[in-house]
This record gives structure tokens, C-alpha cells and sequence, in this order.
């Protein structure tokens, strides 16, 4: 008997240590602020809530920011061939040149196609094709590109880096609250021809867009805002979104779509606030408007915070494109979306009028 109760009282003191020893982890836990859902969280879950869409060097330091490009580790050396989306064309102005003056032995060579205007899809066949190192995009792979990529035995992977939008401009001298995507697609499938039916003046429209194989702007407005439909017969085509301004500029019926960044800014014309429905227009600058007279003393300015929050109805990522094979040619891709997602990459992206995305 008297074993027995040695035996129990043993038991009650361990039961009583560790509970002192568990109360007290956790007090010193909050004391210092480290959360503790991380620390009690199943491995398996902690895993499955990765962010899988980030290069390795930036996913494996989750809650950090590599600060600059001398940051950024496991660069290649060489010179690498990359290309792709003309929406990236700023930001290759302002971003590549800064990398190549801090990392001088990654060295980066743009390539345009054979033939044709570069586009997004194009930048993707050259690398399917192990023409280019990586690729610039302004929309997501698509699973035609996807598949085309598997039944050569390769696997794509993009990086989402830059927050970008579509905004819809017109001629200064519109007289137009906004329009509803639905009356956007109206417009643009032929459907609705003058601007009275949406709310404006007795004057006929005239929309432009560039050509379907342009690029990720007239591929993604064709899926999001068109449902897939084909453009209507009004819609002229131009060859360039500067062809398209000095258009609209002198018509005063003329609408045209283009990346938010080569839109807002300009002082021959006028970016619309959009909607989803109803009358809840967003617009893709910052409020109040600069108009054509205050310009270009001042200039409208991207509403970063509608396009972070997801408020305007037209917003994409920007994403690096790689081919996943463990080559150099991988590693430079990921190092150039790394240096994108530095703070010293995410300032330069808003230097060059995009939005952050992180």
C-alpha cells in the first residue's frame, strides 16, 4: 500500500511540473509576442498554407523583405535572353537597368520574336521553345500554353511581382460619369453605338482596341469584359496604344482600353471610372481628376489603393515566366523576380507607374 502511494505522488508531481514548465512557455510566448498558432499548427497544414507562388529565396522567409539587390543570393553569372508583354516596357526601362548596375555579372538581353508585334504569348512560345531564359506576362499562363509545354516534357511556373490595371480612356471633352463593365462590353461587341444609351451625349462611338494577338491586355479584356465574344463591327483596330491616344485625342466619340499605366497619366485624354454594377464607380486615379488644362504641370496618379484592395474592376498581376528545369536558365528567372520583390525592386515598380504588390 505504501508503494502504491509513493507511485501515485510520483505521478502527481510530474503531472504538476509539467504543468507549471506548459503554463510558463506560454506566458514567456506572449510576454514575447511570438504567435503561438504557428508553434501549434499540424506540420501538414503549416505546409499546405505556403505561399507556392513565390521564388524559393522569397518563400522560404516568410514575414520578411529582402531590402535591396545585393540581398538577393544564388545568382547566375552570365548573360541571359528574356521578352514578352510590351506592358512591361517601363518597368524594363526602370528596373533592369538599375539591376544590371548593381549585379553586373547577370547580365539581361532582350528578344523580341521573328515576326510580329512581342506580346505576352509570344514571350511564352519563345520560351516553350528554349529561345529565352524567362518571360515577361501581363496575364496568367494559359492552359493551351500549359499543355503545350507538357507534351514537350516541360513545366511553366509564374511569379506574380507588379500589380497592374486596365483602364478605359475617352476624349477629354466626354461628358461621362463612368461606365458598368456590361456597358463596356456593350459597347465593344456593337451592341450599344452611341453614347446617349449609356448616359451621355447624343454622339456616335467609336471604339478602338489593338489586335487580338496583341497581347495579355486584349486577351484579358476579351476574357473578362467580352465573355469571349469577338469584337464588334464598329471597333477600329490601331497598332499601338500611342496611335490609339492621338485617335482619341482628336475624336470625340473615341474609346479605348489599355494598360492603366500608359492611360492615366496622359494629358490628351480622359481615364473613366468603371463598375462592376450599378452606379459605384471606381476610378483608376487618385480623386479629384487632373484635367487637360492642369496637365502637364500635374498628372493623374494610379488609385494604388483600389487597385491593392481589388476595389477597381479591372486589375492583374504582372508575372515572370520560367521554365522549370533546374538549368541556369531557371535560376535567372527566379533571381529576376527576386530582385522584383525586393523593397528596392517594389519602389522602382511603383517609380515606373505599376502598383506593389507586396
Amino acid at each position: 500500500m505504501a508503494q502504491k502511494n509513493e507511485t501515485a505522488t510520483l505521478v502527481l508531481a510530474l503531472l504538476i511540473t509539467l504543468g507549471l514548465v506548459g503554463g510558463g512557455t506560454v506566458w514567456l510566448m506572449r510576454r514575447s509576442g511570438a504567435p503561438l498558432g504557428g508553434l501549434l499548427q499540424p506540420t501538414s497544414q503549416k505546409k499546405s498554407d505556403s505561399r507556392s507562388d513565390l521564388p524559393p529565396a522569397v518563400a522560404s522567409q516568410p514575414g520578411s523583405k529582402l531590402q535591396g539587390f545585393a540581398d538577393v543570393q544564388n545568382i547566375p553569372s552570365g548573360s541571359f535572353k528574356y521578352g514578352g508583354s510590351t506592358s512591361w516596357a517601363p518597368l524594363r526601362l526602370t528596373v533592369d537597368s538599375a539591376v544590371q548596375a548593381a549585379r553586373p555579372e547577370f547580365q539581361l538581353r532582350y528578344l523580341g520574336p521573328d515576326s510580329g508585334s512581342a506580346s505576352s504569348g509570344s514571350g511564352i512560345r519563345m520560351l516553350i521553345n528554349d529561345r529565352l531564359a524567362f518571360a515577361q506576362s501581363s496575364r496568367p499562363i494559359l492552359e493551351s500554353e500549359a499543355n503545350k509545354a507538357e507534351q514537350q516534357g516541360k513545366e511553366l511556373k509564374q511569379i506574380p511581382v507588379a500589380i497592374d490595371g486596365i483602364a478605359v480612356a475617352v476624349n477629354p471633352g466626354l461628358n461621362l460619369p463612368g461606365l458598368t463593365l456590361a456597358q463596356l462590353k456593350a459597347i465593344y461587341t456593337g451592341q450599344t453605338t452611341n453614347w446617349n444609351q449609356v448616359g451621355g451625349p447624343n454622339l456616335s462611338i467609336t471604339p478602338y482596341t489593338r489586335p487580338t494577338n496583341s497581347g495579355g491586355t486584349v486577351e484579358l479584356f476579351v476574357e473578362d469584359v467580352l465573355g469571349g465574344q469577338t469584337f464588334g463591327p464598329t471597333v477600329e483596330f490601331v497598332s499601338t496604344t500611342t496611335q490609339a491616344i492621338r485617335k482619341l485625342a482628336e475624336d470625340p466619340g473615341g474609346v479605348y482600353f489599355a494598360s492603366a499605366p500608359e492611360v492615366v497619366p496622359q494629358c490628351t485624354i480622359k481615364p473613366l471610372p468603371l463598375s462592376r454594377q450599378g452606379s459605384s464607380f471606381i476610378a483608376p486615379y487618385q480623386a479629384p481628376l487632373v484635367t487637360s488644362s492642369q496637365c502637364p504641370a500635374q498628372r493623374n496618379r494610379l488609385n494604388t489603393d483600389g487597385f491593392q484592395q481589388g476595389q477597381y474592376p479591372l486589375i492583374r498581376n504582372l508575372y515572370v515566366v520560367i521554365q522549370q528545369n533546374g538549368q541556369a536558365e531557371e535560376k535567372a528567372g527566379e533571381a529576376y523576380a527576386n530582385f522584383l520583390l525586393t523593397e528596392e525592386g517594389q519602389n522602382l515598380i511603383a517609380r515606373a507607374g505599376f502598383v506593389r504588390i507586396r
